[in-house]
């Protein structure tokens, strides 16, 4: 059954964060929110199903990681990335996040350096923080559209006594998919100054038509220092149900991160995650394609209008994920003038590009997973809104 998501959904009253906690964001609620990344999509007809059905049991308790959720995710892995995996070098894990700050804890000590990629997704730069560690940044190089990997940068900073490196890939929020080429140098580096990689790809399955994920571990001199993070969260907005999975070949990794876990007591998964993300990976892809195609037109719908009506504001090329990095510089605002544009004038609730660090000033992230419509009265909205704004200066 072919899937509506023009439809929209009403969220408000839901307990949802990114409609009903807009007045503590922006300071007001009457805005069209489009920051955090979530989808506003119903996730799969049969994900919800498949829950409707455990939940209808009635009995909740303690339970245990089944063979089926190994096997949906070792066939998924298989299918969608051409990557072949076991089952014991699958952890379960209650979301990404807390993830890379357990592994940041056991394989990293106080005012370790960790390295990110600015502008990137900024739990990361939390992360590191709040443990005692030392950011290393290396900004990505902007370049006729299109952001790269500083690599002389990286060499530089890898010989620095860089003891861990947190990759975005598909990058939050520029929307890179890293080719294979540029993984295989940033595996070279790291080998060469010891250098453990946590590879954040929970982006991995929404990527453009032109494009393909690789993931990171399948580069088979990387195995012993790599950790791959990824969840069915953002594919199917279950993000709610707070599970996500990692994957280390490496046994020595597996085994001290294990530990870890075992340490915080967090053995059990959750009973409705564990549902959700079999039924996605077992039922979600035809919907997934679908949803593949409605999320790039949606891109070429900004990206077009933006083109003709508002050339002040320039949609960077997307390749993958639902976050549209704008470039508003030619605005000539500073970063705090351009958030009251968008928030107070426009009305219109996006992620402040300050917010990811070095070289996101001058940017604001969209979400453009929702239906067309909001869209378009965004855009709508935007463009009355500098049109406003420049005819005060002409």
């Amino acid at each position: 059954m072919k899937s509506d998501f023009d439809r929209p959904v009403n969220r408000k009253n839901t307990d949802c964060f990114k409609w009903d906690y807009l007045n503590e964001v922006f300071g007001k609620n009457d805005i069209l929110p489009m920051w955090v990344a979530d989808m506003d999509f119903p996730a799969p007809a049969k994900v919800t199903e498949i829950l409707q059905t455990r939940a209808s049991h009635g009995v909740f308790g303690y339970t245990i990681t089944p063979d089926s959720y190994y096997d949906s995710i070792i066939l998924w892995l298989k299918k969608r990335f051409d990557w072949k995996i076991k089952k014991k070098w699958i952890i379960n894990t209650p979301g990404i996040v807390p993830a890379i700050n357990i592994a940041i804890q056991t394989f990293t000590k106080k005012n370790d350096q960790i390295l990110v990629q600015t502008p990137v997704y900024f739990p990361f730069f939390l992360s590191i923080q709040k443990n005692q560690r030392k950011i290393v940044n290396s900004q990505l190089k902007l370049i006729d559209d299109h952001y790269q990997m500083d690599f002389l940068d990286l060499e530089k900073k890898f010989a620095n006594g860089l003891k861990m490196m947190l990759l975005c890939s598909p990058h939050n929020p520029v929307s890179r998919v890293w080719k294979k080429t540029e993984l295989e140098k940033l595996a070279d580096l790291c080998l060469k100054y010891n250098v453990l990689l946590i590879s954040d790809e929970i982006h991995a399955d929404i990527v453009f038509s032109e494009y393909e994920h690789f993931p990171a571990a399948k580069i088979r001199k990387l195995k012993d220092q790599i950790i791959t993070m990824m969840a069915p969260s953002k594919t199917f907005n279950i993000a709610g149900l707070s599970t996500s999975y990692l994957v280390i070949e490496a046994e020595n990794l597996r085994r001290i991160f294990q530990n870890s876990l075992e340490k915080l007591w967090l053995l059990h998964g959750n009973i409705f995650g564990i549902e959700a993300l079999k039924a996605a990976y077992f039922f979600g892809e035809d919907w997934l394609e679908e949803l593949l195609n409605y999320l790039e037109e949606n891109y070429l719908f900004v990206k077009d209008f933006l083109e003709k009506q508002l050339p002040a504001i320039k949609a960077i090329k997307m390749e993958g994920t639902f976050l549209l990095w704008l470039d508003c510089r030619k605005l000539g605002l500073e970063q705090k003038e351009l958030v009251k544009l968008f928030v107070e004038k426009a009305k219109l609730g996006l992620s402040s590009g300050k917010d990811f660090g070095s070289g996101g000033e001058g940017f604001m992230r969209m979400n453009i997973g929702c239906p067309r419509s909001y869209l378009a009265e965004a855009m709508r909205r935007l463009q009355k809104t500098v049109k406003e704004f420049k005819s005060v200066f002409e």
